[in-house]
């Protein structure tokens, strides 16, 4: 299970004349109190006894003023010494400021040995300017923009995190894993949020809807019918999708003939009008489902989720298989094609 070990560090004002002014964050934290690289540099030497410089002065004014306060995710990153590779990412990124935001935030942090565990050439190549977005949907992949103790981490089966994607959570002979990750160390208590120490870098998918649909199999006739209808760039954009997707075998309860009618070219918009009442713009996981309760699709219509008979339901279609991720969306797998009034 979690190692609990939780962090009590003074931050004074002899840090606060370190600090800038504000700028909003890359994350929609405004007003975030900023260090420039320089000070975050020296924050990570070390003084004459081998001390973080920035450990010993936290220390020290914690002693003059015999008061306790919390530092922010960035500092305690820092001041641990472990994780200088993610705070080299977290500038490359642009993401510093945005996690000395208010948060709260959950970090899932991989140390500089799980870093060091990537592909040869992997983390330098990421930290090139040019791959800044890559780098960046990494980072934001190990945030949850909640904070979330290891109680709650093994109570829930997962969270969205920032990435817009789903981690997962789970224990395996004793330990609590985070999407494949062990956590090591849990609850680092910071000021804006909580950091858990992970083994290595979870990595979010890169494929689309269409990719996820074309390699599972089983939705061929729902590929042919995207194409025929002029929205397999939807589903292959950068634009977050929701997509109740009915399988070859809901396609083939159709009555006979329909599929083939609906390919055909005179029949495109007709075909176009039902795929998209499949659609809903946005993510929509499971568990946030059944309070969506209408959400309205591409098509225009609303369409109706609710629990029957124990089971997740859209329109009377049951959701057999829920929350495949890809990288602009997710996907929901159902056993009958819905189809909006008219049609």
């Amino acid at each position: 299970m979690f190692q609990n070990s939780r962090t009590s560090l003074t931050v004074t004002t002899a840090i606060g004349s370190l600090l800038l002014g504000t700028t909003s964050s890359a994350m929609g934290q405004c007003g975030t109190t900023l260090k420039t690289q320089q000070q975050r540099a020296e924050a990570t030497h070390t003084n004459t006894n081998g001390t973080p410089a920035s450990m010993a002065l936290l220390s020290a004014t914690t002693a003059m003023t015999g008061e306790t306060e919390r530092p922010s995710i960035v500092d305690t990153a820092i001041s641990s010494g472990s994780f200088t590779t993610l705070v080299a990412a977290l500038q490359a990124a642009n993401l510093v400021d945005a996690l000395e935001g208010d948060g709260p935030f959950t970090v899932f942090a991989p140390t500089d040995d799980a870093f060091a565990a990537l592909p040869a050439g992997t983390v330098e190549m990421l930290l090139k300017p040019e791959n800044r977005d890559k780098l960046a949907a990494i980072l934001t992949y190990h945030v949850v923009g909640d904070r979330l103790e290891s109680t709650d981490v093994t109570r829930a089966g997962g969270a969205v995190t920032l990435n817009g994607q789903r981690v997962n959570f789970n224990q395996h002979k004793g330990s609590v894993m985070v999407s494949g990750a062990t956590v090591t160390t849990a609850d680092l208590d910071c000021s804006n949020g909580v950091i858990h120490v992970i083994d290595r870098v979870i990595l979010p998918t890169d494929h689309t809807i269409a990719d996820v649909a074309g390699k599972a199999g089983t939705f061929k006739t729902l590929l042919a019918a995207a194409k025929a209808a002029g929205l397999v760039d939807a589903l292959t954009g950068d634009s977050p999708l929701t997509v109740f997707a009915p399988t070859d075998e809901a396609f083939a309860k159709l009555p006979k003939g329909t599929v083939e009618t609906l390919l055909k070219p005179e029949n495109k918009h007709q075909l176009a009008a039902i795929l998209k009442y499949h659609i809903v713009s946005g993510r929509v996981y499971a568990a946030d489902a059944v309070a969506a309760k209408s959400p309205m699709t591409l098509q225009g219509s609303e369409v109706m989720i609710a629990i029957k008979d124990g089971r997740l339901t859209v329109d009377g279609a049951s959701i057999i298989a829920s929350d495949l991720s890809a990288s602009n969306g997710v996907v929901h797998v159902i056993d009958r094609v819905i189809l909006p009034v008219g049609n």
